[in-house]
């Protein structure tokens, strides 16, 4: 069964990093683009950053300068390194990559199961 693990998650103080991971399980032919998204308690969910998979990488506003979106193709795992965290970065964070899997050779789109980030101040 195809799907993605999220991992790296927990608890840091104000000004603290923390690393997410993300990795695809299973028989997969392709790890495509990958995207971080990030879902607060009362608020909709919002992009954090999204690499291309051909090395292009964007961010959100409220985080440029301070989280990099790294791809490691080979082992197709993705990472979130998060620096100078601050309390409104507190939510439950999603990766979504697009895989290509074995079985089928047809690419779509899969999301991680979340992991909580909490920022205290």
């Amino acid at each position: 069964q195809v799907r993605l693990v999220e991992s790296g998650g927990g608890l840091v103080q104000a000004g603290g990093s923390l690393q997410l991971s993300c990795a695809a399980s299973g028989s997969v032919l392709r790890l495509g683009a990958m995207g971080w998204y990030r879902q607060a308690p009362g608020k909709q969910r919002e992009l954090v950053a999204h690499s291309t998979g051909t090395g292009k990488a964007n961010y959100g506003d409220s985080v440029k300068g301070r989280f990099t979106i790294s791809v490691d193709s080979v082992e197709k795992t993705g990472f979130l390194l998060m620096s100078g965290l601050k309390p409104d970065d507190t939510a439950v964070y999603y990766c979504h990559a697009i895989l290509t899997p074995l079985a089928t050779e047809i690419p779509r789109d899969y999301w991680g199961q979340g992991t909580q980030v909490t920022v205290s101040s």
